[in-house]
C-alpha cells in the first residue's frame, strides 16, 4: 500500500515537471529603449568652447643673437609702448662698431682726397668711381653695426601686459627667438575652432554670442573677425570673434574660457534629423542604427550618414532616416537584425527611475 502511495506521488511530480518543460520554450524577448527621430532643419544653434585672446597677442624678440644681460619686467606687469623690456650684453657689438668706425674714417679720408683730385682733373674717372662706391659701402656697413648695437635693447612695441617671460638674464638666445609674450590692453577677441562643415557654411552664420561661468546672467554679442583658410592638425579651422559691446576688462581678461553660441540661417533644403549618439553602431566599417517596427515588434538595421556628433550627446544624420521614425537608442549591442524586441516601458512621474 505504501509502495502504491509513493508511485502516485512520483507520478504527480513527473507530471508537474513535464508541464513546466512544455512552458519553458517561451520566447525571451529583450527590452530596448526607443526614441522618435526628429527633424533639425530649424534647430541651427551650435555651441563651441572658446578662449579669450587679446587682439594684440604677440611675442617680442631681439633682432640679434647673444647673451641676455637683464630682463626688466615680469609676468603681469603693465608696460607702455617704447618701454625697455630687456637688454643683451652689448660688448661684442660695441667692439664691432668701434672697428667699423675706424675703418670708415680711413676710407672716408681717402675718398674725399680722390674726389677732390678728380674735381681738379688730376685723377681718372675709374679712381673716382672706386672712391665713391667704397665710401657708400662703408657707410652702409657702419649704419648696420650701429643698428645691431641698438638692437641689443628690447623695447615694447605696444601698450599692454606681460603675459610670460620666456628667457631670463644669463641665457644666450638667437635672433628672432621669443623672449617675452605680451598682450595688448585694447580689444579682446574670442577664439574657437570649427569643423569643415561649419567652415563651408560660414556665410550662414548669423548671431553669435558668448557666456562666462563667472558671469552666468550676462551674454556678450560677438562678430566674425577672421577665419583661417587652412585646417590645423585636428582638421579644425580657427575662428576669431570680436566683442561688439561694452564689457568689464577687470572681469574678462585674456586666457579665460567661455562657451560660444552660433546661430545659422535656416536652410529650407536641409533634411537633417537628430538622434541620440548612443543609437549609433559601427558594423564592418559601416555606420548603422536599428529602426524599430512597432507593428511587428522587430528591429531592422539600417545604414546612415552621420554629419556631426554634438557635445550634448546627439548626432546629426543626413541620410538613412526620416522624421518620425522610431529607433533603438539603448541596448543596441545586445540585439541583431530582425530580432523581436519590446520597447522599455516609461516610468511614471510618481515612480522616478522606475524603482517601484
Amino acid at each position: 500500500m505504501a509502495y502504491k502511495k509513493w508511485s502516485i506521488v512520483l507520478l504527480s511530480v513527473l507530471t508537474i515537471c513535464g508541464c513546466d518543460r512544455q512552458k519553458a520554450p517561451t520566447e525571451n524577448v529583450p527590452y530596448v529603449k526607443t526614441d522618435v527621430v526628429r527633424n533639425t532643419s530649424r534647430v541651427n544653434n551650435l555651441t563651441f568652447p572658446g578662449k579669450t585672446k587679446s587682439a594684440d597677442d604677440i611675442n617680442v624678440s631681439f633682432r640679434v643673437s647673444g647673451p641676455i644681460m637683464r630682463v626688466y619686467v615680469k609676468a603681469g606687469d603693465h608696460v607702455r609702448k617704447g618701454q625697455l623690456l630687456a637688454a643683451m650684453d652689448p660688448r661684442d657689438y660695441q667692439t664691432q662698431l668701434n672697428a667699423t668706425q675706424a675703418e670708415y674714417a680711413s676710407i672716408k679720408a681717402d675718398a674725399e682726397r680722390i674726389i677732390a683730385m678728380y674735381n681738379e682733373e688730376s685723377t681718372t674717372a675709374s679712381n673716382y668711381d672706386k672712391a665713391r662706391y667704397g665710401l657708400e659701402q662703408i657707410t652702409q656697413k657702419l649704419n648696420n653695426h650701429r643698428n645691431q648695437l641698438a638692437d641689443t635693447k628690447l623695447y615694447s612695441p605696444i601698450d599692454g601686459y606681460v603675459q610670460e617671460v620666456l628667457h631670463e638674464g644669463g641665457e644666450t638666445v638667437s635672433a628672432g627667438m621669443p623672449i617675452i609674450s605680451m598682450f595688448g590692453s585694447g580689444t579682446l577677441e574670442v577664439e574657437i575652432n570649427v569643423p569643415a562643415y561649419d567652415y563651408a557654411n560660414r556665410d550662414r552664420m548669423s548671431t553669435m554670442y558668448c557666456k562666462f561661468d563667472l558671469l552666468p546672467d550676462e551674454t556678450f554679442p560677438l562678430k566674425l573677425h577672421s577665419m583661417s583658410a587652412e585646417a590645423n592638425s585636428n582638421q579644425l579651422y580657427t575662428v576669431r570673434l570680436r566683442f561688439m559691446g561694452q564689457y568689464d576688462r577687470s572681469k574678462i581678461t585674456p586666457g579665460m574660457t567661455t562657451m560660444v553660441y552660433v546661430s545659422y540661417d535656416n536652410d529650407s533644403t536641409d533634411t537633417r534629423v537628430a538622434i541620440p549618439s548612443s543609437a549609433v553602431v559601427e558594423d564592418k566599417g559601416q555606420t548603422k542604427v536599428y529602426v524599430y517596427d512597432t507593428k511587428s515588434e522587430t528591429v531592422k538595421s539600417r545604414s546612415v550618414t552621420i554629419r556631426r556628433l554634438h557635445r550634448n550627446g546627439t548626432a546629426e544624420v543626413t541620410e538613412g532616416l526620416e522624421d518620425g521614425e522610431t529607433i533603438v537608442v539603448a541596448g543596441v549591442h545586445h540585439i541583431t537584425d530582425g530580432m523581436k524586441a519590446k520597447p522599455m516601458p516609461k516610468s511614471s512621474e510618481s515612480n522616478v527611475g522606475g524603482l517601484l
